[in-house]
C-alpha cells in the first residue's frame, strides 16, 4: 500500500514552492490535481513528467474510488489549484477516506494564502477564525456572519470578485465598519492588500477582479468594553420588548445593527421582566 502525500504548491509565483515538494512530485506514481492545467504548467517548468488525473468538485465521487485503488499500488500526490490541499476544496475528502482505509497520510508543507494574508494583514494573528468561502446567498451569508458577530479571534475569508461588493456590504451591515485588510491575487503580478476599514475597501474596488482574501477586525474585547456593552444592548432589546415586539425580533434587530452573536443576546435578555410574554 503506498501513502498519499498532500502538497502544498504555489498560490501565485511559481517558485514559492519548496525543495521537498518537487521531489516527493517527481517520485510518486500518480499525482491528483485540482486544476491540472495549472499543476502541468508547474511541472512543466520543473521538469516533472510524473502523470496527472483531474480530483475536483465535479468529480471526486467518481474519481474517489480511482484514486483509493491507486493507493493500494502505490504512491499518490495530492495537490489543489494553488496553497495546501482540504482547504476549501474537496481534497477533504480524499484525505478522510484514505484515513478510514488506513493509509498513511504525509503533509508536505508549503504556502498558504490563509497564513500569508493573515500576516501581511496588520490585524492581531495570535489567533483567528477561518470561515472558508463566503456563501453565495445573501441570507445565509449574513446568518455566518451574525454567527461570528461577537468572536473576539480576526476572521479570515475568501471571496470571488463577482461578489466582493455583496459580501462587503454584508459585512458593513452585520459586523460594523471594523479594520479590515483584503488581500488579492497573492504573489502574483498584480498582487494588492487594501488595509482600512470595511466602508474604505467598498469605496476602493470598484471594479473587484482577482482572487480575494478577507482579513476582518474582530469583535471589541477591551477589558470591560463587552461588559458594558452587552449591558447597554441588553437595555436596548428589554425597552423594544416593552414596546411590544417579540424578543426574537428585538434581538435580531439589534444585533445585526451592533454586530454582535444574536445568540448570545437571545441568552442574556431570555427571562428578564417584561420579556416572558414577547418569545412566541
Amino acid at each position: 500500500m503506498g501513502a498519499l502525500y498532500v502538497v502544498a504548491t504555489p498560490i501565485g509565483n511559481l517558485e514559492d514552492i519548496t525543495l521537498r515538494a518537487l521531489r516527493v512530485l517527481g517520485q510518486v506514481g500518480l499525482i491528483a490535481a485540482e486544476d491540472t492545467r495549472r499543476t502541468r504548467r508547474l511541472l512543466s517548468v520543473h521538469g516533472i513528467r510524473t502523470p496527472v488525473t483531474s480530483y475536483h468538485e465535479h468529480n471526486k465521487r467518481t474519481k474517489l474510488k480511482y484514486l483509493l485503488r491507486r493507493l493500494g499500488e502505490g504512491d499518490v500526490a495530492l495537490v489543489s489549484e494553488a496553497g495546501m490541499p482540504g482547504l476549501s476544496d474537496p481534497g477533504y475528502e480524499l484525505i478522510a477516506s484514505a484515513i478510514a482505509t488506513g493509509t498513511e497520510v504525509v503533509p508536505v508543507p508549503g504556502p498558504s494564502v490563509v497564513l500569508t494574508a493573515l500576516v501581511v494583514s496588520g490585524l492581531p494573528t495570535s489567533q483567528f477564525t477561518f470561515l472558508g468561502f463566503l456563501p453565495r446567498r445573501q441570507g445565509e451569508r449574513r446568518r455566518l456572519l451574525s454567527s461570528v458577530a461577537g468572536e473576539g479571534r480576526t476572521l479570515v475569508a475568501f471571496e470571488a470578485p463577482h461578489r466582493l461588493e455583496g459580501s462587503l456590504q454584508d459585512v458593513l451591515s452585520v459586523l460594523t465598519d471594523r479594520r479590515i485588510a483584503v488581500c488579492r491575487e497573492m504573489t502574483k503580478v498584480h498582487e494588492e492588500v487594501f488595509r482600512g476599514t470595511v466602508s474604505g475597501a467598498l469605496q476602493h474596488f470598484t471594479e473587484p477582479r482577482g482572487e480575494f482574501t478577507l482579513v476582518i477586525e474582530g469583535a471589541p474585547t477591551g477589558e470591560g468594553h463587552g461588559q458594558c456593552a452587552g449591558i447597554e444592548l441588553e437595555q436596548e432589546v428589554l425597552g423594544l420588548c416593552r414596546q411590544g415586539m417579540r424578543l426574537k425580533e428585538a434581538v435580531e434587530q439589534v444585533a445585526v445593527r451592533a454586530g454582535v452573536s444574536k445568540r448570545v443576546l437571545y441568552q442574556r435578555c431570555k427571562g428578564k421582566p417584561g420579556v416572558a410574554n414577547s418569545t412566541g
